[in-house]
């Protein structure tokens, strides 16, 4: 069945919890201050779309197209991105309440989280390839067998990172950052 295609809209204040969103190809719209919890988005296709300040807790994202798109200001609790569309999957975070999101076994290269919280976000296998994180919260975060290649951790906080157990040539981190990289062997740096 051939998706209804949605371009240049703005979707402002709307509850979709009471009406659900469209099974759509939504291009270059913007949803502002808007309640997706739990929601199904299944099937949907975002491109070069904006949420700011939505909501978007614990939504199903099964399928769910994702491409050059960037979240402000969202909280985005239990997400399983995972289960998104992985094809051009691409997305962008500033200022979001990311925790208990998974993003397992899944490539997103080159994905900015700017000032952001990622607590007990479960990265594991997953390519985070030449990835920023800028100012975030990993508190109890998952990197387990995790590509992390030239990412920059130079000023992300309270992370646990095994170099022995994920990839890091070439990844950024600030001196303050030496706990987290040591933290499995019990030493205290101070």
């Amino acid at each position: 069945m051939e998706k209804t295609y949605i371009e240049d809209e703005v979707f402002e204040n709307v509850d979709f919890k009471l009406n659900p969103l469209e099974q759509a190809h939504y291009e270059n719209c913007s949803f502002i201050n808007c309640n997706f919890s739990e929601t199904k988005l299944s099937d949907l296709i975002f491109v070069d779309c904006i949420f700011k300040s939505c909501n978007l807790s614990m939504a199903v994202i099964t399928d769910t197209v994702f491409r050059d798109v960037r979240f402000f200001e969202c909280k985005m609790l239990g997400l399983h991105f995972e289960d998104c569309n992985q094809f051009g999957l691409s997305f962008s975070f500033e200022n979001c309440n990311l925790s208990h999101t998974s993003y397992y076994n899944i490539k997103i290269k080159r994905t900015i989280f700017r000032n952001s919280q990622l607590i007990e976000a479960d990265f594991g296998a997953c390519d985070l390839s030449e990835s920023v994180f800028d100012n975030c919260d990993l508190s109890r975060a998952v990197f387990d067998n995790t590509i992390l290649e030239k990412s920059d951790f130079s000023t992300a906080y309270n992370f646990s990172v095994d170099p022995e157990n994920n990839r890091l040539k070439k990844a950024k981190f600030s001196i303050n950052g030496l706990p987290g990289l040591l933290h499995k062997y019990d030493i205290k740096v101070e």
